[in-house]
């Protein structure tokens, strides 16, 4: 209890000693204002940019493979596009056979999507992803609804002429009234309107998002389109991994062996198909991000390093005109650790406050409007900001503060 008292006692003869001397701790604690400013600024930056983009691509799903013909990557190598072309695309037959022979996988389905324009009435939105699915799709990938449901497996079998519109789609034909049961026309063909995709709101990149998207059952987009074969809308088949399957080995090895068996390859021939993973693309846009907030680090760094060479400047000029208190201090039974808190915790407390204001206008920078990316302070930030100024200020100020605690309070009382 008596540690306890004494060490709050040197707060709050830091915190006396930081108000008297006003002019002096707010032009110290810039530096490290600055620098935790720079740091938090970037790190918020490159989070903010990093969520927005990898959210641009949650159409491709978590934790899914997908069959096509060409790589997403290619380990560095030349890009042979040409030999990837020939390939033959997938196709209704093989998502029947994975359904029945796949065990690896939670769920598969298959889609096919073309652009297209949806009208109603006399209003029209143009660049609409039209999309063909079937009773496994919300298996695989997220159909979040506002409004309405998704398709019954009667619909999907006869091939009925209904849909699940955009938030964009529904505002622009259906303005001011839901759009549930309502008719559309895509392509010539009327479609009865059944649910409404919650608003998911724009991305970064020019990639259609839930809002201009439409679904439909599979067979009511092959009435419209030709589905299959080299001139026709290939589809895509995808297959939902479990978590269990750490990286999908599993259901990677599995898909490629019943592949090969079905489009009868020979032990010796290459495959002529591509499984995908979508974690691939969050990997690769994660390792640049991770290069982009190194440079932060380094950014920050320098700043950081100033804001902590003037907070231990600070700290020796502090040392010096409390040399007589000091020897009074001591010789009154003041122990050496007392002297030293009473010092380490001024120069921690001129950090903290200088990393506070950074964090602050960090804060305020948040608001700013920067189009379709939202910044957003995280509170592994803040709490990465206040860690920083921490340790930016026990090493400012041990140096300082030592050098008192071991002052002779003889020598110190004469000076």
């Amino acid at each position: 209890m008596k540690t306890f008292s004494l060490i709050w006692e040197s707060f709050l003869f830091a915190f006396s000693a930081l108000r008297t001397n006003l002019t002096r701790t707010v032009l110290s604690l810039l530096g490290v204002t600055v620098g935790i400013f720079a740091i938090i600024a970037v790190f918020t930056l490159v989070d903010s940019l990093e969520n927005n983009i990898k959210s641009s691509f949650d159409f491709l799903g978590t934790n899914v493979i997908n069959v096509g013909r060409f790589p997403f990557t290619n380990d560095g190598r030349d890009y042979p596009w040409w030999k990837y072309f020939r390939r033959p695309p997938g196709s209704f037959e093989e998502y029947e056979f994975f359904q029945e022979r796949l065990k690896s996988a939670e769920a598969v389905t298959i889609s096919v999507s073309a652009g297209t324009t949806v009208k109603a009435g006399s209003s029209a939105f143009e660049g609409t992803q039209i999309t063909g699915v079937v009773d496994t799709y919300p298996d695989v990938f997220d159909v979040p609804l506002q409004q309405g449901r998704f398709f019954t497996g009667s619909e999907i079998q006869a091939a009925r002429n209904v849909a699940i519109i955009g938030n964009e789609i529904a505002t622009t034909l259906f303005p001011n009234e839901s759009p549930i049961g309502k008719q559309v026309k895509i392509r010539g063909m009327k479609f009865t309107v059944v649910g409404l995709f919650e608003k998911e709101g724009g991305g970064l990149f020019e990639i259609s998002s839930k809002d201009q998207t439409a679904l439909i059952p599979f067979g009511a987009f092959g009435k419209m389109y030709y589905v299959g074969g080299r001139r026709g809308v290939e589809p895509t088949i995808a297959a939902k991994g479990s978590e269990e399957d750490i990286g999908l080995v599993a259901l990677e090895n599995e898909m490629a062996g019943l592949l090969r068996a079905k489009r009868g390859l020979k032990p010796k021939e290459e495959n002529n198909f591509a499984l995908n993973k979508t974690e691939f693309v969050q990997n690769a846009i994660g390792s640049v991000f991770d290069v982009i907030s190194a440079a932060g680090w380094v950014i920050g760094g320098f700043s950081i390093l100033v804001g902590g060479f003037g907070i231990a400047n600070i700290m020796f000029v502090s040392v010096r005109e409390r040399t007589n208190i000091i020897g009074i201090q001591k010789s009154l039974g003041a122990k050496n650790y007392f002297i030293l808190f009473q010092f380490l915790f001024e120069a921690v407390c001129l950090s903290l406050i200088g990393g506070l204001t950074g964090i602050v206008l960090v804060y305020f920078l948040s608001f700013i409007q920067l189009g379709s990316l939202d910044l957003v302070l995280s509170f592994k930030n803040i709490v990465l900001g206040l860690g920083v100024s921490s340790i930016i200020g026990v090493v400012s100020g041990i140096v300082p503060a030592t050098l008192a605690a071991r002052l002779d309070p003889v020598e110190a009382i004469r000076a």
